[in-house]
């Protein structure tokens, strides 16, 4: 397995003082887009409205997630996207939050099939993006979330496992320690909150989260220490900011 060297310097630190807007980009696939919540639009949108309160930091966030994507087509899009965003001719963003992996792992046809993208294959491709995207900004890493495997076969194809979320999960919580980008594993986050509560936050496929969902996974981002350096104020949930 080909594993990119880590960068010579220390992690980008953004060139925007802190307590300025910020110009930022989410990349990944369904659960940045927000698919499953039709009410709040997901995740991402609820950071984006709560950015543009006159108590929060004013940044301006931009939704790149596309469904299905996996590391690989997210990898091949990262710089050509935002280019064409508004603010962000012309430049880089100040920070960049990833969240993909999901796609990669279900096995094809049959629970015991091949995996979308290849174990090994995913390894050098997550590593590749991770890479990539530090040599442009700071960026962080917002990972899966598991799926109801009651549910399974997705689309009549698709076998997400928890096993097989799992490996994929923590090779790239692996790469992110490489590279020291922030982690946030929301998989064992909410196993750890038991079957019941999770499939209350999941939509009817068993892969996507609802709008309960969503505004839990908003808090649990909202919460996250690695991205209170980039938010000045405490939220309407009480949560550090």
């Amino acid at each position: 397995m080909q594993i990119l060297a880590s960068p010579d310097r220390s992690p980008h630190v953004s060139q925007t003082p802190i307590g300025q807007p910020l110009k930022i980009i989410a990349l990944g696939d369904s659960l940045v887009y927000g698919f499953g919540d039709p009410e709040r639009g997901g995740w991402v949108e609820q950071l984006r409205r709560w950015w543009m309160s006159p108590d929060s930091g004013g940044h301006v966030l931009y939704n790149l997630g596309i469904r299905g994507d996996r590391a690989q087509q997210v990898s091949q899009r990262l710089e050509v996207e935002f280019k064409h965003r508004g603010e962000l001719r012309n430049r880089v963003p100040d920070l960049i939050i990833l969240s993909v992996g999901t796609n990669d792992s279900p096995r094809l046809g049959r629970v015991d099939g091949r995996n979308y993208t290849n174990f090994d294959e995913f390894e050098v491709q997550i590593n590749h993006l991770l890479f990539r995207a530090q040599q442009l900004c700071p960026v962080l890493f917002v990972g899966m979330i598991p799926v109801d495997e009651t549910k399974m076969p997705f689309l009549d194809c698709f076998y997400y496992t928890h096993t097989d979320q799992h490996r994929y999960k923590e090779a790239t919580r692996r790469a992110c320690q490489q590279y020291q980008i922030p982690y946030l594993d929301l998989f064992d986050r909410w196993m750890a909150r038991g079957e019941t509560w999770r499939q209350q936050r999941l939509t009817s496929d068993g892969l996507h989260p609802n709008t309960l969902g969503y505004q839990a996974l908003f808090e649990d981002v909202l919460g996250w220490e690695a991205l209170s350096v980039y938010t000045r104020t405490t939220n309407a949930f009480g949560i550090g900011g």
